[in-house]
């Protein structure tokens, strides 16, 4: 049975000025460059000729950096050898272009929105789980998750934390986690699989607690108790 254009990859760039600027990753391994002979060709001065190379291994979508003058980066690290990708994962190439990887069935690509700064001042004093939204990092009884948390994962964890204790809807998570997707296509498997992702990450630091709390018919809800060791 053949595939449909929505049960491939989506490489979306965020900045870009062409008149169709999103890419499907639907063949077994594409190259991305300036040169005309690229699959996804974005003539920029910065960008090599042949600068990166994505590659689909066993329904994982792999990226590679081809050795590029001036280099690639995921979710701020810089790119050495190969990379899975995940859903939301953000890619710089050359520093200046940002590109964003939206995972097969999550979304169809759309105009760029950006999460505000919404944790409100002070309101890690004292609590079991922080979050550092400058590093992206995030410690739970003083013990920073090692290694950090992918973009999605961070999103959802920041837009939870930002409420409080107050309940986000799905609508609200795909919002944040999904900015590009502006509601469309992104299923309800894609926010069950991501939350279950979050939760065994969180888990491996402190598997006696759960943080994630998923209330029937409203959404998601952060359970983060005072840490009272701390005070």
């Amino acid at each position: 049975m053949s595939q449909t254009s929505d049960e491939f990859p989506v490489i979306v760039w965020l900045d870009g000025s062409l008149s169709n600027p999103h890419w499907v990753v639907d063949q077994a391994e594409m190259v991305l460059g300036r040169d005309d002979g690229c699959e996804i060709v974005i003539p920029v001065r910065q960008i090599s000729r042949q600068h990166l190379r994505i590659v689909m291994d066993g329904g994982a979508c792999v990226v590679e950096d081809l050795r590029s003058k001036n280099g690639t980066w995921v979710n701020g690290y810089r790119l050495t050898g190969m990379r899975q990708l995940e859903d939301g994962d953000e890619i710089r190439v050359a520093k200046d272009i940002r590109l964003r990887f939206v995972g097969s069935g999550a979304t169809a690509p759309a105009t760029t929105r950006v999460l505000p700064d919404v944790i409100p001042s002070g309101a890690m004093t004292g609590l079991r789980l922080r979050l550092d939204p400058e590093s992206r990092q995030v410690v739970i009884r003083d013990e920073m998750l090692d290694p950090p948390l992918s973009l999605p994962q961070y999103r959802l964890l920041e837009i939870l934390f930002a409420s409080q204790g107050g309940v986000c809807s799905r609508g609200d998570v795909v919002d944040a986690v999904w900015p590009d997707a502006m509601g469309i296509g992104v299923s309800e498997q894609a926010i069950d699989a991501l939350v279950r992702r979050l939760r065994d990450r969180l888990a491996d630091v402190d598997p006696e607690h759960q943080y994630i709390v998923t209330v029937r018919g409203h959404g998601f809800r952060l359970d983060n108790p005072r840490d009272e060791a701390a005070e």
